[in-house]
């Protein structure tokens, strides 16, 4: 890409003339129209070797097709990574040090937002600028051939097209979530870009756009930029745990990868920011909406795995299903009553013998606290579970559901510090980063939260039932034996 020009100065006998008026006027207008080429220079405060994150999130597009850019706010997810390789690919025109995916020919993409005033209001902006008079905004202005109306939306644009370095030209439909899955429906795309959070449906039509149906020729790709505000969604729970040698991958970003974010402005945002929101917001990890029932940073109550002392007593909750059986086992140092949240049983769709065996593997000693709903339910043979597991060797209790409760016992110890959670539990994170109340109060998918539920049966539990694994041995209290041996010490090591 070509750099920006300079202003013209006269130089001579050591004499300076400044540039004219018209000539700076020139080069402001020439930079506020080639936003593109200002993007990730190679020296200055903000050059390209400082935004790490971003540089690798375009380079995994040499080999991955979709790419999920899931980053705290402000770090430049919608105009300096979206917008930006949109850009790239709409004009061709990439820099020298592009290593991601290339198109040498026009393309035919998409963008979408969750509804069409916010696509105008973020993906339009960042892309175009301000109208009426379009041309500040990452397609440089000669090279934006056009663009059509979106009907019903003032000032919305439907369509843009790109002078391509090919001399052809590439086309920008914008989109939006709200316009429900069929407005997805249509021909194959060679770029798609979502900005914030879609449904699992409208993610699955768009990955359909971009599969190549031409022999030889490489699928499309996807962009996906957003802060990850719904918790563990599906969507971000495929990209999290998608291997390898898949085509799926994604990078997070936090604003230590933000260098244009000052101190004050981070302490400032920081401050406005709702406590149980602020690891998304801040460092792109996945966290609870606004109607999180547990809303306390994970950062207060995750603690590394460590081995658990003998003498501290034990016991786990279970919730039993069909679809799911889980069980969560706790650990209680009672000098300090802090109880500490150890190990995780997370299965579906197996027989009571698999669950039984999975649990009497980490201690048979340990008693378990069960949903008293299963002494109700039937699992194909129409036995009673709770029975069931009885004969299979677990030592279960009937644990009390009394589920305002245990939601307020679990709350109070997160709170006060006095319950911790290994970080190897990873589906009790799942689940507790997405627990959370609609707006009428009512917890959202309440059935699916297993290991939420075995929590609040482990606690609502009498932790006084809770058993320790029997100890050593003692060695012999010489005191106490001492005139059992006529008064000397030696004869004691001849018991």
């Amino acid at each position: 890409m070509k750099s920006l020009p300079r202003s013209k100065v006269e130089m001579g006998n050591g004499n300076h003339k400044l540039p004219s008026r018209e000539a700076i006027r020139a080069e402001l207008q020439y930079r506020a129209q080639h936003k593109l080429e200002s993007f990730y220079p190679e020296t200055g405060p903000l050059r390209r070797e400082l935004y790490v994150k971003h540089v690798e999130f375009f380079e995994a597009g040499s080999t991955k097709n979709e790419r999920l850019f899931m980053a705290a706010n402000r770090v430049g997810k919608s105009e300096g990574v979206g917008a930006y390789e949109c850009a790239l690919h709409l004009t061709g025109n990439y820099p020298d040090w592009w290593k991601g995916r290339r198109f040498a020919r026009p393309i035919a993409a998409w963008a979408a937002g969750k509804d069409a005033k916010t696509t105008r209001d973020i993906i339009q902006l960042a892309l175009l600028g301000p109208g009426p008079q379009y041309g500040t905004g990452m397609i440089p202005a000669d090279l934006l051939i056009g663009t059509t109306p979106k009907v019903g939306v003032p000032e919305a644009v439907e369509t843009i097209r790109v002078r391509h370095v090919s001399g052809s030209y590439s086309e920008l439909q914008l989109k939006s979530y709200d316009s429900g899955v069929e407005s997805f429906f249509g021909t194959k795309k060679d770029v798609i870009w979502l900005d914030e959070e879609c449904e699992q449906k409208i993610y699955a039509e768009c990955l359909m756009r971009t599969l190549s149906t031409v022999p030889g020729e490489p699928n499309g790709i996807i962009l996906f930029t957003f802060t990850p505000l719904w918790g563990v969604t599906d969507i971000v729970r495929e990209f999290m745990n998608a291997p390898e040698d898949s085509q799926k991958c994604f990078v997070q970003a936090t604003w230590d990868d933000a260098p244009h974010l000052s101190a004050g402005t981070r302490a400032q945002l920081y401050a406005s920011i709702p406590e149980y929101q602020r690891d998304a917001r801040t460092k792109g990890i996945p966290q609870l909406g606004s109607g999180a029932i547990y809303p306390i940073p994970e950062s207060d109550f995750l603690v590394d795995d460590f081995a658990v002392a003998d003498y501290w007593p034990r016991a786990y909750g279970m919730d039993v299903g069909w679809q799911k059986t889980a069980a969560i086992w706790g650990a209680w140092d009672r000098d300090n009553d802090v109880a500490y949240l150890t190990g995780e049983h997370y299965r579906g769709q197996a027989e009571p013998l698999i669950h039984a065996d999975a649990i009497k593997s980490r201690g048979v000693w340990i008693p378990g606290f069960i949903d008293p709903a299963a002494n109700q339910r039937s699992q194909h043979d129409g036995e009673r579970l709770l029975q069931k597991y009885r004969s299979l060797g677990l030592n279960l209790i009937l644990a009390k559901n009394a589920r305002d409760a245990g939601i307020y016992e679990v709350w109070t110890r997160l709170s006060t510090g006095k319950l911790k959670v290994f970080r190897s539990c990873r589906n009790w994170l799942d689940e507790f980063r997405t627990f959370a109340r609609d707006e009428n109060g009512k917890i959202i998918n309440e059935s699916s939260y297993h290991l939420m539920a075995s929590t609040r049966y482990l606690f609502l539990g009498a932790m006084a039932s809770w058993q320790c694994k029997e100890r050593p041995k003692e060695k012999p209290d010489f005191g106490r034996h001492y005139a059992t041996y006529g008064g000397s010490p030696s004869a004691l090591w001849m018991e």
